[in-house]
């Protein structure tokens, strides 16, 4: 488990960017929603490019030697040399969770050493929940209204629950749960399932809301490194389906990801 010391001014310094790219991404929620389709068929927005290209922007002031794969970036083309330590960022995870406007969509920013995350934010900007997380000083989550940066003072500590002995709580992808997902969940006692989008799903283990978030359909690095650093922060774990461990800088294979299991107590 994480120690109990508090964040470092980097971490902090990494979540008030998420909230500023979440205030850039409410501005366009607000105004009306327009969907373009990129090569691979995926929706994209304006939010989905504002929102990355004041990330990078951010990113390259605070750490000026650290390359970032960021997914709008990636998906037109410019893919960066990475070394050991570099940023995977997505700016607007669950894009149609955004354009189905049902809030659960988040900004998600992550630092990765030598294939493991540790430092991630993820921020849920419409429903207020900003999470951040790093190796060394544990798991938190602050409140985070918009019009006003978040009191990072008042973020409270946020770890994951024991199993409960009446059963798990499975959080499953509101927009990808598939056969497979139920398959593998069967070999638990699942009590409840619950739906949510884009990476809050690590997050509601980070905070024992959830205890096991399977995966079984294809993902991409920038889509859950972030949730990994905050669950791993919290005393979670995430593992490849078969055990192996979870990685990052997966260059060789156009930076996708095996499938995997997110959990809380082991």
């Amino acid at each position: 488990m994480a120690s109990q010391s508090t964040p470092s001014a980097f971490a902090r310094q990494l979540a008030e960017i998420a909230w500023h790219a979440g205030e850039i991404i409410l501005s366009h929620y607000a105004a009306g929603v327009e969907t373009r389709r990129k090569e691979d068929h995926s929706p994209v927005t304006a939010a989905d490019e504002e929102a990355e290209t004041f990330i990078l922007a951010r990113l390259k002031v605070l750490a000026p030697d650290e390359a970032v794969i960021a997914e709008e970036e990636v998906s037109a083309g410019h893919l960066r040399q990475i070394g050991a330590r570099f940023f995977l960022v997505d700016p607007l995870d669950g894009t149609k969770e955004f354009i189905s406007r049902n809030g659960e969509f988040t900004v998600n920013i992550a630092e990765i050493v030598e294939g493991k995350p540790v430092r991630g934010v993820v921020h849920a900007p419409e429903i207020e929940r900003l999470f951040f997380g790093e190796a060394l000083s544990g798991a938190y989550e602050a409140f985070a209204p918009p019009g006003g940066a978040p009191d990072f003072g008042e973020a409270k500590r946020i770890q994951v629950r024991s199993t409960p002995k009446d059963g798990m709580v499975a959080v499953a992808s509101r927009s990808h749960r598939d056969a497979k997902t139920d398959e593998y969940l069967a070999k638990f006692k699942v009590r409840e399932f619950v739906s949510a989008g884009s990476s809050l799903k690590f997050c509601l283990v980070a905070a024992g809301e959830a205890d096991i978030y399977p995966r079984t359909g294809r993902t991409m690095e920038w889509d859950t490194a972030a949730g990994h650093a905050v669950l791993a922060a919290a005393g979670g774990s995430v593992r490849q389906l078969e055990g192996g461990p979870f990685l990052y800088g997966k260059a060789e294979r156009g930076f996708d990801n095996p499938f995997f299991v997110a959990r809380g107590s082991d």
